[in-house]
């Protein structure tokens, strides 16, 4: 049987080809979303992975889906105001209700732990509430701004508007790096997300949407760098 993946292969392709590999990569601790352009092979090297591990990982994982009734769809060939509009009803409705909702849990677990956990609670608090204040900004820049422009071009493509269209994408992917730097580093200063034994019921909370905030995140982040910007690049 061949190969459905190569090490070669892009991280970003990967994931717009079997949307589920973001899983699997996070898991490997390998950036999907502002990561996406290197191959494979440079992300398992810096990681100092099995590359014959994670490919057969990756196969299993398609492979399993085969037969399947799969209800993601293929964002490659997916209109771009589709896109658009799935990455706000998607994601932005989601982080409009896990932000607020995580900056009282991060702020809530500091007091209740803070005397014995305050080393990791203090970092955690300080860098949530900086990613939070990050993407609270990018999505109105995003919203009132950028997309209401691609979505215009989308329409009536003027190749006068494609530098405005570029600049901003590309302040939109430096916010995506930062964003994917406070992520990666709350995974660091959590180790993993692991609990403590005396953690409660909302330590536990945070700690899962931190992780869910995470997932989302990477995936938002794919769809807008790997495939969304890339379709306005004059």
């Amino acid at each position: 049987m061949n190969s459905v993946f190569s090490s070669s292969d892009k991280i970003g392709d990967i994931v717009a080809r079997f949307p589920k590999a973001g899983e699997i990569f996070t898991k490997y601790g390998i950036d999907f979303c502002c990561g996406g352009h290197r191959s494979l092979s440079e992300a398992i090297q810096e990681k100092g992975l099995e590359e014959k591990k994670v490919l057969e990982r990756l196969e299993k994982g398609y492979q399993d889906t085969i037969g399947q009734a799969l209800t993601d769809i293929d964002w490659r060939q997916a209109p771009s105001n589709s896109l658009i509009d799935h990455i706000l009803n998607t994601h932005h409705v989601f982080l409009r209700r896990e932000l607020p909702q995580l900056s009282d849990l991060t702020t809530t677990i500091l007091r209740v732990h803070g005397a014995s956990h305050g080393d990791v609670l203090a970092k955690v608090h300080r860098l949530f509430h900086t990613l939070k204040l990050e993407v609270d900004q990018h999505l109105i820049q995003e919203e009132e701004i950028v997309f209401p422009l691609l979505k215009e071009y989308a329409e009536n493509p003027d190749p006068g508007q494609l530098d405005k269209i570029t600049d901003l994408n590309g302040g939109l992917i430096e916010v995506h790096e930062g964003a994917g730097g406070i992520l990666k580093e709350l995974r660091k200063v959590t180790d993993q997300y692991k609990l403590p034994d005396d953690a409660c019921r909302t330590y536990m909370m945070t700690y899962t949407k931190l992780e869910g905030l995470e997932s989302d995140l990477f995936q938002h982040i794919h769809l807008e760098n790997n495939l969304l910007f890339p379709r306005f690049e004059g």
